[in-house]
Protein backbone atom coordinates (compact mmCIF):
# COMPACT_ATOMS: atom_id res chain seq x y z
CA UNK A 1 0.00 0.00 0.00
CA UNK A 2 3.18 2.17 1.08
CA UNK A 3 6.64 1.95 1.08
CA UNK A 4 7.02 4.48 3.56
CA UNK A 5 8.94 2.85 6.66
CA UNK A 6 7.08 3.17 9.96
CA UNK A 7 9.30 5.07 12.36
CA UNK A 8 6.73 7.55 13.44
CA UNK A 9 3.98 6.59 15.24
CA UNK A 10 1.69 9.24 16.74
CA UNK A 11 -0.83 8.14 19.30
CA UNK A 12 -4.28 10.13 19.00
CA UNK A 13 -6.18 10.26 22.70
CA UNK A 14 -4.84 8.79 25.90
CA UNK A 15 -7.18 7.07 28.50
CA UNK A 16 -7.08 3.24 29.21
CA UNK A 17 -6.66 2.60 25.17
CA UNK A 18 -4.49 5.28 24.78
CA UNK A 19 -1.91 4.64 27.86
CA UNK A 20 -1.95 1.05 27.16
CA UNK A 21 -1.11 1.11 23.45
CA UNK A 22 1.70 3.80 24.30
CA UNK A 23 3.53 1.21 27.08
CA UNK A 24 3.15 -1.59 24.83
CA UNK A 25 4.45 -0.18 21.79
CA UNK A 26 7.19 1.53 23.69
CA UNK A 27 8.17 -1.25 25.87
CA UNK A 28 8.12 -4.00 23.39
CA UNK A 29 8.95 -2.35 20.31
CA UNK A 30 10.09 1.02 21.13
CA UNK A 31 13.80 1.49 20.69
CA UNK A 32 12.96 1.34 16.54
CA UNK A 33 10.63 4.14 17.01
CA UNK A 34 9.84 7.32 17.88
CA UNK A 35 6.76 7.52 19.74
CA UNK A 36 4.38 10.49 20.59
CA UNK A 37 0.87 10.38 22.31
CA UNK A 38 -1.95 13.86 21.93
CA UNK A 39 -4.52 13.83 25.09
CA UNK A 40 -5.76 17.48 26.12
CA UNK A 41 -6.94 18.17 29.31
CA UNK A 42 -9.97 19.55 28.30
CA UNK A 43 -11.38 16.06 26.85
CA UNK A 44 -12.11 13.85 29.31
CA UNK A 45 -12.20 10.25 28.70
CA UNK A 46 -14.90 7.33 29.67
CA UNK A 47 -13.24 5.48 31.62
CA UNK A 48 -16.11 3.38 33.64
CA UNK A 49 -14.47 0.28 32.50
CA UNK A 50 -12.87 -1.14 35.53
CA UNK A 51 -13.63 -4.91 35.35
CA UNK A 52 -11.19 -7.17 33.24
CA UNK A 53 -10.78 -11.18 31.84
CA UNK A 54 -7.92 -13.48 32.68
CA UNK A 55 -6.51 -12.33 29.99
CA UNK A 56 -5.16 -8.87 30.52
CA UNK A 57 -2.39 -11.46 33.09
CA UNK A 58 -0.80 -12.30 29.72
CA UNK A 59 -0.12 -8.55 28.25
CA UNK A 60 0.93 -7.88 31.80
CA UNK A 61 3.49 -10.41 31.85
CA UNK A 62 4.95 -9.29 28.62
CA UNK A 63 4.90 -6.17 30.02
CA UNK A 64 7.39 -7.75 33.19
CA UNK A 65 4.12 -5.67 35.06
CA UNK A 66 4.85 -7.07 38.94
CA UNK A 67 1.38 -8.10 40.45
CA UNK A 68 1.43 -6.38 43.87
CA UNK A 69 2.80 -3.05 42.55
CA UNK A 70 0.20 -2.85 40.09
CA UNK A 71 -2.85 -3.78 42.22
CA UNK A 72 -1.69 -1.32 45.17
CA UNK A 73 -1.89 1.39 42.40
CA UNK A 74 -5.41 0.96 40.60
CA UNK A 75 -7.00 0.40 43.98
CA UNK A 76 -7.40 -3.26 42.91
CA UNK A 77 -9.35 -6.41 43.99
CA UNK A 78 -9.75 -9.34 42.65
CA UNK A 79 -12.58 -10.62 39.96
CA UNK A 80 -13.33 -14.29 39.79
CA UNK A 81 -16.38 -13.98 37.66
CA UNK A 82 -20.21 -11.92 37.20
CA UNK A 83 -23.02 -12.64 39.01
CA UNK A 84 -25.88 -12.26 36.95
CA UNK A 85 -28.47 -11.12 38.80
CA UNK A 86 -32.18 -11.13 37.71
CA UNK A 87 -31.48 -12.38 34.27
CA UNK A 88 -33.39 -15.67 33.53
CA UNK A 89 -35.86 -14.01 35.58
CA UNK A 90 -36.36 -11.93 38.58
CA UNK A 91 -35.31 -13.56 41.77
CA UNK A 92 -33.14 -16.20 39.74
CA UNK A 93 -29.15 -16.10 39.79
CA UNK A 94 -26.26 -17.51 38.63
CA UNK A 95 -22.43 -17.22 38.41
CA UNK A 96 -20.19 -16.98 35.16
CA UNK A 97 -16.79 -17.80 36.65
CA UNK A 98 -13.58 -18.14 35.12
CA UNK A 99 -11.42 -21.11 35.14
CA UNK A 100 -12.92 -24.56 33.89
CA UNK A 101 -15.75 -27.10 35.55
CA UNK A 102 -15.56 -30.66 36.44
CA UNK A 103 -13.30 -32.72 33.64
CA UNK A 104 -14.03 -33.27 30.35
CA UNK A 105 -13.41 -36.16 28.34
CA UNK A 106 -12.24 -36.38 25.18
CA UNK A 107 -15.30 -36.22 23.40
CA UNK A 108 -17.62 -34.55 25.75
CA UNK A 109 -18.08 -31.32 28.22
CA UNK A 110 -18.42 -32.40 32.11
CA UNK A 111 -21.57 -30.97 31.30
CA UNK A 112 -22.68 -34.19 29.54
CA UNK A 113 -21.82 -35.99 33.31
CA UNK A 114 -23.54 -33.82 35.09
CA UNK A 115 -26.94 -34.13 33.05
CA UNK A 116 -27.31 -37.77 33.63
CA UNK A 117 -25.71 -37.61 37.43
CA UNK A 118 -28.81 -35.10 37.57
CA UNK A 119 -31.49 -37.17 35.66
CA UNK A 120 -30.43 -39.54 38.60
CA UNK A 121 -30.83 -38.07 41.27
CA UNK A 122 -27.90 -35.81 41.77
CA UNK A 123 -28.92 -32.15 43.27
CA UNK A 124 -25.60 -30.25 42.96
CA UNK A 125 -25.58 -27.57 40.69
CA UNK A 126 -23.27 -27.37 37.90
CA UNK A 127 -21.55 -24.78 39.38
CA UNK A 128 -20.77 -26.63 42.40
CA UNK A 129 -18.00 -28.21 40.92
CA UNK A 130 -16.04 -24.77 39.89
CA UNK A 131 -13.31 -23.92 42.25
CA UNK A 132 -13.30 -20.19 40.81
CA UNK A 133 -17.35 -20.03 41.36
CA UNK A 134 -17.46 -21.47 44.89
CA UNK A 135 -14.65 -19.81 45.75
CA UNK A 136 -16.15 -16.48 44.37
CA UNK A 137 -19.61 -17.32 46.59
CA UNK A 138 -17.35 -17.97 49.63
CA UNK A 139 -16.05 -14.43 48.84
CA UNK A 140 -12.19 -16.10 49.34
CA UNK A 141 -9.11 -15.81 47.32
CA UNK A 142 -5.41 -16.31 46.73
CA UNK A 143 -2.70 -16.36 44.13
CA UNK A 144 -0.87 -19.42 44.38
CA UNK A 145 1.03 -21.79 41.52
CA UNK A 146 0.71 -24.63 40.34
CA UNK A 147 -3.01 -24.80 38.84
CA UNK A 148 -4.01 -21.80 40.85
CA UNK A 149 -7.47 -19.64 40.59
CA UNK A 150 -7.88 -18.34 36.94
CA UNK A 151 -8.79 -14.78 37.95
CA UNK A 152 -8.46 -11.22 36.76
CA UNK A 153 -9.49 -7.83 38.38
CA UNK A 154 -11.23 -4.86 39.23
CA UNK A 155 -9.48 -1.26 39.14
CA UNK A 156 -9.86 2.09 39.09
CA UNK A 157 -9.38 2.75 35.09
CA UNK A 158 -7.75 6.46 35.23
CA UNK A 159 -5.48 5.24 37.88
CA UNK A 160 -4.26 2.32 35.51
CA UNK A 161 -4.02 4.90 32.68
CA UNK A 162 -1.69 7.16 35.21
CA UNK A 163 0.39 3.58 35.57
CA UNK A 164 0.33 2.80 32.38
CA UNK A 165 1.28 6.34 31.42
CA UNK A 166 4.38 5.71 33.53
CA UNK A 167 5.77 2.40 31.67
CA UNK A 168 5.47 4.33 28.18
CA UNK A 169 7.42 7.75 29.73
CA UNK A 170 10.08 5.44 31.26
CA UNK A 171 10.22 3.93 27.60
CA UNK A 172 10.54 6.85 25.57
CA UNK A 173 6.93 7.63 24.90
CA UNK A 174 6.17 11.83 24.60
CA UNK A 175 3.20 13.09 26.13
CA UNK A 176 2.12 16.19 23.99
CA UNK A 177 -0.84 18.11 25.32
CA UNK A 178 -2.96 19.93 23.21
CA UNK A 179 -6.44 19.61 21.17
CA UNK A 180 -6.69 18.36 17.87
CA UNK A 181 -8.27 21.13 15.03
CA UNK A 182 -7.20 19.50 11.77
CA UNK A 183 -6.17 16.31 10.06
CA UNK A 184 -3.32 16.59 7.51
CA UNK A 185 -4.01 13.61 4.74
CA UNK A 186 -1.96 12.92 1.60
CA UNK A 187 -3.75 14.34 -1.45
CA UNK A 188 -3.22 10.52 -4.05
CA UNK A 189 -2.65 7.73 -1.13
CA UNK A 190 -5.32 9.26 1.51
CA UNK A 191 -2.97 8.24 4.17
CA UNK A 192 -2.86 10.62 7.45
CA UNK A 193 0.46 12.73 7.44
CA UNK A 194 -0.02 15.01 9.95
CA UNK A 195 -2.46 16.13 13.39
CA UNK A 196 -2.59 19.90 14.19
CA UNK A 197 -3.17 20.95 17.41
CA UNK A 198 -4.68 24.26 18.14
CA UNK A 199 -1.57 25.85 19.82
CA UNK A 200 -0.48 25.70 16.00
CA UNK A 201 1.93 22.59 16.78
CA UNK A 202 2.37 20.41 13.74
CA UNK A 203 2.65 16.68 14.76
CA UNK A 204 3.69 13.99 11.94
CA UNK A 205 3.74 10.67 11.60
CA UNK A 206 3.92 7.35 9.52
CA UNK A 207 1.52 5.30 11.70
CA UNK A 208 -1.42 6.67 13.64
CA UNK A 209 -3.40 4.80 16.39
CA UNK A 210 -6.88 6.02 16.91
CA UNK A 211 -7.97 6.24 20.51
CA UNK A 212 -9.71 8.97 20.42
CA UNK A 213 -13.29 7.03 21.99
CA UNK A 214 -16.36 7.33 20.31
CA UNK A 215 -15.75 10.42 18.61
CA UNK A 216 -13.21 8.86 16.32
CA UNK A 217 -11.44 11.54 15.02
CA UNK A 218 -9.41 9.60 12.98
CA UNK A 219 -10.57 6.39 11.63
CA UNK A 220 -14.16 8.00 11.48
CA UNK A 221 -14.20 11.57 10.79
CA UNK A 222 -11.04 11.85 8.72
CA UNK A 223 -11.09 8.53 6.99
CA UNK A 224 -15.10 7.71 7.15
CA UNK A 225 -14.67 4.09 7.64
CA UNK A 226 -18.06 2.45 8.00
CA UNK A 227 -19.34 1.23 11.06
CA UNK A 228 -21.70 -1.50 11.06
CA UNK A 229 -25.01 -1.37 13.74
CA UNK A 230 -25.69 -4.16 16.05
CA UNK A 231 -28.14 -2.35 17.73
CA UNK A 232 -30.54 -4.33 16.75
CA UNK A 233 -29.53 -7.30 18.98
CA UNK A 234 -27.92 -4.87 21.09
CA UNK A 235 -30.88 -1.82 22.23
CA UNK A 236 -29.20 -0.74 25.05
CA UNK A 237 -27.43 2.51 23.72
CA UNK A 238 -26.90 4.75 27.13
CA UNK A 239 -24.43 3.89 30.37
CA UNK A 240 -24.35 6.19 33.82
CA UNK A 241 -21.96 5.65 36.26
CA UNK A 242 -21.34 7.01 39.83
CA UNK A 243 -18.86 6.19 41.94
CA UNK A 244 -19.78 5.15 45.99
CA UNK A 245 -17.63 4.86 49.12
CA UNK A 246 -17.44 1.38 50.21
CA UNK A 247 -19.29 0.19 53.26
CA UNK A 248 -18.20 -3.51 53.19
CA UNK A 249 -15.19 -5.89 52.43
CA UNK A 250 -14.72 -6.40 48.51
CA UNK A 251 -15.98 -9.28 47.09
CA UNK A 252 -14.29 -11.12 44.23
CA UNK A 253 -16.81 -11.11 41.22
CA UNK A 254 -18.53 -8.06 39.56
CA UNK A 255 -22.26 -7.88 40.15
CA UNK A 256 -24.67 -7.44 37.16
CA UNK A 257 -28.24 -7.05 38.20
CA UNK A 258 -30.79 -7.01 35.46
CA UNK A 259 -33.58 -3.73 35.63
CA UNK A 260 -36.66 -3.18 34.12
CA UNK A 261 -34.91 -1.32 30.57
CA UNK A 262 -31.29 -3.00 31.43
CA UNK A 263 -28.75 -3.48 33.59
CA UNK A 264 -26.75 -2.45 36.42
CA UNK A 265 -23.03 -3.45 37.42
CA UNK A 266 -21.32 -3.11 40.45
CA UNK A 267 -17.50 -3.46 40.92
CA UNK A 268 -16.15 -3.44 44.51
CA UNK A 269 -12.16 -1.75 44.50
CA UNK A 270 -10.29 -1.58 47.76
CA UNK A 271 -12.12 2.29 48.69
CA UNK A 272 -14.52 2.73 46.82
CA UNK A 273 -17.24 0.64 44.17
CA UNK A 274 -17.88 1.40 40.60
CA UNK A 275 -21.58 1.61 39.60
CA UNK A 276 -23.71 2.07 36.32
CA UNK A 277 -26.84 1.83 34.85
CA UNK A 278 -26.59 0.22 30.85
CA UNK A 279 -30.24 1.09 29.60
CA UNK A 280 -32.18 1.37 26.25
CA UNK A 281 -33.35 4.84 26.11
CA UNK A 282 -36.55 3.65 24.11
CA UNK A 283 -38.00 2.49 27.58
CA UNK A 284 -36.74 4.22 30.05
CA UNK A 285 -35.80 8.53 29.86
CA UNK A 286 -32.02 9.54 31.31
CA UNK A 287 -33.96 10.83 34.29
CA UNK A 288 -35.62 7.36 35.78
CA UNK A 289 -32.73 5.50 34.41
CA UNK A 290 -30.56 7.61 37.22
CA UNK A 291 -33.14 7.43 39.85
CA UNK A 292 -33.34 3.26 39.63
CA UNK A 293 -29.13 3.89 39.58
CA UNK A 294 -29.16 5.60 42.78
CA UNK A 295 -32.28 3.94 44.13
CA UNK A 296 -29.91 0.73 44.05
CA UNK A 297 -26.53 2.06 45.32
CA UNK A 298 -25.15 1.78 48.65
CA UNK A 299 -22.80 3.99 50.64
CA UNK A 300 -21.94 7.87 50.25
CA UNK A 301 -21.98 8.90 46.49
CA UNK A 302 -18.63 10.42 45.14
CA UNK A 303 -19.16 11.74 41.74
CA UNK A 304 -21.97 13.03 39.89
CA UNK A 305 -23.87 10.68 37.68
CA UNK A 306 -23.19 11.26 33.95
CA UNK A 307 -24.81 10.05 31.02
CA UNK A 308 -22.66 8.07 28.27
CA UNK A 309 -24.38 7.76 25.09
CA UNK A 310 -23.35 4.92 22.06
CA UNK A 311 -24.18 3.04 19.66
CA UNK A 312 -23.00 -0.97 19.67
CA UNK A 313 -21.06 -2.12 16.42
CA UNK A 314 -17.70 -2.13 14.80
CA UNK A 315 -15.90 -0.18 12.44
CA UNK A 316 -16.15 -2.19 8.80
CA UNK A 317 -12.22 -1.69 9.01
CA UNK A 318 -10.10 -1.32 12.17
CA UNK A 319 -7.02 -0.78 10.39
CA UNK A 320 -7.70 1.63 7.28
CA UNK A 321 -4.85 2.89 5.56
CA UNK A 322 -2.13 4.10 8.24
CA UNK A 323 -4.26 4.20 11.02
CA UNK A 324 -5.76 1.78 13.63
CA UNK A 325 -8.36 2.45 15.97
CA UNK A 326 -8.17 0.51 18.98
CA UNK A 327 -10.78 0.76 22.05
CA UNK A 328 -14.34 3.01 21.69
CA UNK A 329 -12.68 4.50 18.55
CA UNK A 330 -12.97 0.82 16.98
CA UNK A 331 -16.45 -0.49 18.21
CA UNK A 332 -17.97 -1.04 21.64
CA UNK A 333 -19.76 -4.07 23.00
CA UNK A 334 -21.50 -3.04 26.05
CA UNK A 335 -19.50 -4.01 29.49
CA UNK A 336 -21.37 -7.07 30.15
CA UNK A 337 -18.63 -9.28 30.19
CA UNK A 338 -15.90 -6.81 30.87
CA UNK A 339 -14.49 -6.98 27.00
CA UNK A 340 -13.37 -3.52 26.39
CA UNK A 341 -10.31 -3.52 27.77
CA UNK A 342 -9.47 -6.91 26.65
CA UNK A 343 -10.45 -5.47 22.75
CA UNK A 344 -8.01 -3.25 23.35
CA UNK A 345 -5.19 -5.19 24.52
CA UNK A 346 -6.31 -7.74 21.90
CA UNK A 347 -5.43 -5.62 19.23
CA UNK A 348 -2.35 -4.04 20.39
CA UNK A 349 -1.05 -7.52 20.67
CA UNK A 350 -1.81 -8.12 16.83
CA UNK A 351 -0.15 -4.97 15.92
CA UNK A 352 2.68 -5.75 17.46
CA UNK A 353 2.97 -9.05 15.74
CA UNK A 354 1.90 -7.87 12.62
CA UNK A 355 3.70 -4.19 12.85
CA UNK A 356 4.43 -2.45 9.49
CA UNK A 357 8.39 -1.24 10.05
CA UNK A 358 8.46 -1.79 6.21
CA UNK A 359 5.78 0.05 5.49
CA UNK A 360 1.85 -0.27 5.21
CA UNK A 361 0.76 -3.60 3.54
CA UNK A 362 -2.20 -4.89 2.11
CA UNK A 363 -1.92 -8.67 3.70
CA UNK A 364 -1.29 -7.39 7.04
CA UNK A 365 -4.56 -4.62 6.60
CA UNK A 366 -6.62 -7.56 5.71
CA UNK A 367 -5.45 -10.42 8.45
CA UNK A 368 -5.65 -7.20 11.00
CA UNK A 369 -8.76 -6.72 10.24
CA UNK A 370 -10.76 -10.38 9.57
CA UNK A 371 -9.42 -11.52 13.17
CA UNK A 372 -10.35 -8.02 15.08
CA UNK A 373 -14.00 -8.30 13.09
CA UNK A 374 -14.14 -12.46 13.61
CA UNK A 375 -13.33 -11.72 17.71
CA UNK A 376 -15.99 -8.68 17.58
CA UNK A 377 -18.69 -11.10 15.91
CA UNK A 378 -18.10 -13.78 18.97
CA UNK A 379 -18.17 -11.63 21.47
CA UNK A 380 -21.57 -9.84 20.14
CA UNK A 381 -22.97 -13.45 20.06
CA UNK A 382 -21.70 -13.87 23.73
CA UNK A 383 -23.75 -10.86 25.20
CA UNK A 384 -26.93 -11.21 22.82
CA UNK A 385 -27.24 -14.77 24.45
CA UNK A 386 -27.68 -13.29 27.71
CA UNK A 387 -30.63 -10.66 26.60
CA UNK A 388 -32.19 -13.34 24.60
CA UNK A 389 -32.36 -16.58 26.07
CA UNK A 390 -34.76 -15.43 29.06
CA UNK A 391 -37.93 -16.17 31.14
CA UNK A 392 -38.78 -12.63 31.34
CA UNK A 393 -41.45 -11.39 30.28
CA UNK A 394 -42.09 -8.34 32.79
CA UNK A 395 -41.54 -5.75 31.20
CA UNK A 396 -41.28 -4.59 27.05
CA UNK A 397 -37.65 -4.59 26.74
CA UNK A 398 -37.43 -7.79 28.42
CA UNK A 399 -40.58 -9.03 25.64
CA UNK A 400 -38.62 -7.36 23.07
CA UNK A 401 -34.77 -9.05 23.36
CA UNK A 402 -36.78 -12.47 24.24
CA UNK A 403 -38.70 -12.20 21.11
CA UNK A 404 -36.22 -10.35 18.61
CA UNK A 405 -34.16 -11.84 15.39
CA UNK A 406 -30.78 -13.07 16.52
CA UNK A 407 -27.60 -13.37 14.37
CA UNK A 408 -27.84 -16.82 12.57
CA UNK A 409 -24.47 -17.89 14.30
CA UNK A 410 -25.78 -17.40 17.90
CA UNK A 411 -29.38 -19.37 16.75
CA UNK A 412 -26.97 -22.28 15.76
CA UNK A 413 -24.64 -22.33 19.00
CA UNK A 414 -28.24 -22.45 21.21
CA UNK A 415 -29.98 -24.72 18.70
CA UNK A 416 -27.07 -27.38 19.03
CA UNK A 417 -26.48 -26.63 22.67
CA UNK A 418 -30.40 -27.85 23.67
CA UNK A 419 -30.50 -30.99 21.46
CA UNK A 420 -27.43 -32.53 21.85
CA UNK A 421 -25.71 -30.64 25.03
CA UNK A 422 -22.88 -29.32 22.76
CA UNK A 423 -20.61 -26.54 22.60
CA UNK A 424 -17.77 -26.29 20.08
CA UNK A 425 -15.01 -23.97 20.37
CA UNK A 426 -14.25 -21.65 17.50
CA UNK A 427 -10.61 -20.46 17.05
CA UNK A 428 -10.22 -16.89 17.72
CA UNK A 429 -13.26 -17.13 20.24
CA UNK A 430 -12.67 -15.62 23.30
CA UNK A 431 -15.39 -17.55 25.58
CA UNK A 432 -14.51 -21.21 25.67
CA UNK A 433 -16.85 -24.00 26.26
CA UNK A 434 -17.60 -23.43 30.03
CA UNK A 435 -18.34 -19.93 29.42
CA UNK A 436 -20.96 -21.04 27.23
CA UNK A 437 -22.41 -23.69 29.04
CA UNK A 438 -22.74 -21.89 32.28
CA UNK A 439 -24.55 -19.13 30.89
CA UNK A 440 -26.86 -21.00 29.04
CA UNK A 441 -27.73 -23.15 31.93
CA UNK A 442 -27.99 -19.89 34.06
CA UNK A 443 -30.27 -18.77 31.66
CA UNK A 444 -32.28 -21.48 31.89
CA UNK A 445 -31.20 -23.61 28.68
CA UNK A 446 -31.21 -27.59 29.82
CA UNK A 447 -29.91 -29.27 26.90
CA UNK A 448 -32.31 -32.48 26.13
CA UNK A 449 -29.99 -35.12 25.72
CA UNK A 450 -26.14 -36.42 26.89
CA UNK A 451 -23.39 -37.49 25.09
CA UNK A 452 -23.57 -41.58 24.84
CA UNK A 453 -19.83 -41.72 25.50
CA UNK A 454 -21.28 -41.05 29.20
CA UNK A 455 -23.23 -44.33 29.10
CA UNK A 456 -19.84 -45.94 29.58
CA UNK A 457 -19.64 -45.30 33.11
CA UNK A 458 -21.86 -47.67 35.14
CA UNK A 459 -24.05 -45.72 38.06
CA UNK A 460 -21.50 -46.18 40.30
CA UNK A 461 -18.70 -44.84 38.53
CA UNK A 462 -20.47 -41.37 37.47
CA UNK A 463 -21.46 -41.35 41.37
CA UNK A 464 -17.73 -41.84 42.67
CA UNK A 465 -16.41 -39.85 39.37
CA UNK A 466 -18.90 -36.32 40.45
CA UNK A 467 -18.10 -36.95 44.16
CA UNK A 468 -14.37 -36.62 43.73
CA UNK A 469 -14.87 -33.75 41.60
CA UNK A 470 -17.01 -31.88 44.38
CA UNK A 471 -14.61 -33.24 47.43
CA UNK A 472 -11.64 -31.83 45.65
CA UNK A 473 -13.47 -28.09 44.84
CA UNK A 474 -14.75 -28.14 48.57
CA UNK A 475 -10.77 -29.22 50.03
CA UNK A 476 -9.31 -26.06 47.58
CA UNK A 477 -11.80 -23.18 49.10
CA UNK A 478 -11.78 -24.36 52.44
CA UNK A 479 -7.78 -23.47 52.34
CA UNK A 480 -8.04 -19.90 50.64
CA UNK A 481 -8.17 -17.00 53.33
CA UNK A 482 -10.73 -14.52 52.54
CA UNK A 483 -10.47 -11.67 49.70
CA UNK A 484 -10.45 -8.95 52.06
CA UNK A 485 -7.42 -10.86 54.07
CA UNK A 486 -5.62 -11.60 50.87
CA UNK A 487 -5.56 -8.35 49.63
CA UNK A 488 -4.36 -7.03 52.88
CA UNK A 489 -1.59 -8.66 53.04
CA UNK A 490 -0.66 -8.93 49.54
CA UNK A 491 -1.20 -5.81 47.59
CA UNK A 492 -3.16 -2.86 49.86
CA UNK A 493 -3.35 0.20 48.25
CA UNK A 494 -1.25 2.70 49.64
CA UNK A 495 1.46 0.19 51.41
CA UNK A 496 3.58 -0.29 48.66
Amino acid sequence: MTAQKVRKVVIVGGGTAGWVAAASVAKLLGKNLDISLIESDEIGTVGVGEATIPTLITLHQLLKIDEREFMAAVQGTFKLGISFENWRDVGKDYIHSFGFTGKDCWAAGFVHFWLKARAQGNTADFGEYCTELMAAKANKFAVFKPDGLNYAYHMDASLYAKFMRKIAEQHGCKRIEGKIIEVGTNADTGFIEHVQLASGQKVEGDLFIDCSGFRALLIGETLNTDYEDWSKWLPCDSAIAVQTRSVAEPIPYTRSIARAAGWQWRIPLQSRVGNGHVFCSKYISDEEATQTLLNNIEGEVLTEPRVIKFRTGQRTQHWNKNCIALGLAGGFVEPLESTSIHMVQSGILRLLRMFPFEGVNEPYVKEFNKQMSDEFHFIRDFIVLHYHVTEREDTEFWRHCKTMEIPESLQHRIDMFKQTGSVFHKIGDLFAENSWTQVMLGQGLVPEQHHPIVDMMSDDELKAFMHSIKSSVDHVVGQLPSHQEFISRYCKAGAM
